[in-house]
């Protein structure tokens, strides 16, 4: 975790930037979120504008402001309600940002908005895989390293569990599975975190999109599985293939919807795979203990998925043997 004078060293060289824009007209910092890396989010007031701002702290030896300041052009440039970027310096690692207010869709979903709030998402998700960049790839290399997390530190650090060669080798085969129908997809823009804690319900050109410095080109599913499949909330199969036939009418895109779904719930396994070792890693690196909460539901979608496609069957006896009996498991 971050040493406690660390952070109040950043805050205090946080307030003499904000007095360097504006002596005086900015209210002292009150902290606003924090996410899962070292980036933290502050508010202050404004005087001179009487409106509220974010200020991004994003530590410079641990943080890159400029992946942030790069999309956030491209998504504002398709009409995508990202916050504006008010002033930088990207030397110290802070930004001041437009305010898109204090409410997530995670707060506000339930069985009668989530049709409407998602018709916003749909409709935001689209414009941004319109984006043509050369962002870096989602390549083979980065989907492999991604789902290694889930043995480093989930079975090993997390269960205490070691596969024996065997294992590791049907793993392996589920992982090329898996990274060969994530690279067989068209390829566009992807958020990497569009969920219900990165989207925030605003009064116009609903939602706000925030979090968004990790985007990537990459398959044209896997923003619809941080969406549908979220690891912070949990809806009935038959909605998520309602709001994917939504998906699918919206974008236009000519593909069986069999097929499509095949694309989205592959993805989601091996984004799951990940998400559990993230998730562990937070809790056993960085003492953020609160992600361990989020394992079980993370958990469900994997197997769900091995439980549906013959293809994941062994996958799936690898969990039965090695995860699903074990007192750890999903906590």
């Amino acid at each position: 975790m971050r040493p406690i004078a660390q952070s109040q060293d950043r805050i205090s060289l946080l307030t003499q930037w904000l007095n360097t824009l504006a002596e005086g007209n900015f209210s002292a910092p009150l902290p606003a979120s924090a996410d899962a890396s070292f980036r933290r989010y502050f508010r202050v007031h404004d005087s001179a504008a009487n409106t509220d701002r974010i200020v991004m702290d994003a530590p410079p030896d641990k943080e890159d402001c400029s992946a942030f300041i790069h999309v956030t052009h491209l998504l504002r440039g398709v009409g995508v309600n990202a916050p504006a970027i008010l002033a930088q310096d990207p030397s110290l690692g802070f930004l001041l940002l437009e305010d898109l207010g204090s409410e997530p869709y995670l707060d506000l979903l339930n069985d009668n908005s989530a049709d409407s709030l998602y018709a916003d998402a749909i409709g935001a998700l689209v414009r941004m895989q319109a984006i043509k960049n050369n962002l870096p790839a989602y390549d083979s290399q980065r989907l492999q390293t991604e789902m290694g997390l889930f043995e480093t530190w989930y079975l090993n650090r997390h269960l205490g569990v070691q596969l024996d060669a065997r294992q590791q080798q049907t793993l392996a085969q589920c992982c090329k599975l898996l990274i060969d129908n994530a690279t067989q997809q068209p390829q566009v823009f992807v958020h990497r975190d569009y969920h219900s804690r990165n989207l925030m319900k605003t009064s116009s050109n609903n939602p706000g999109v925030i979090d968004y410095q990790d985007a990537v080109i990459g398959p044209i599913s896997y923003d619809l599985v941080s969406l549908f499949k979220d690891c912070y909330i949990e809806w009935p199969r038959d909605r998520i293939e309602a709001w994917l036939k939504n998906y699918l009418a919206t974008a236009q895109l000519k593909v069986d919807f069999k097929t499509f779904l095949r694309w989205f719930d592959l993805m989601g396994v091996q984004r799951h795979l990940k998400v559990l070792g993230i998730f562990s890693r937070l809790n056993y690196r960085d003492g953020k203990a609160q992600y361990l909460d989020d394992l079980p539901l993370t958990l469900t979608y994997v197997v769900d998925a091995c439980e549906r496609y013959a293809e994941l069957k062994p996958l799936l006896e690898l969990l039965q043997t090695c995860v699903l009996s074990h007192p750890q498991a999903g906590n």
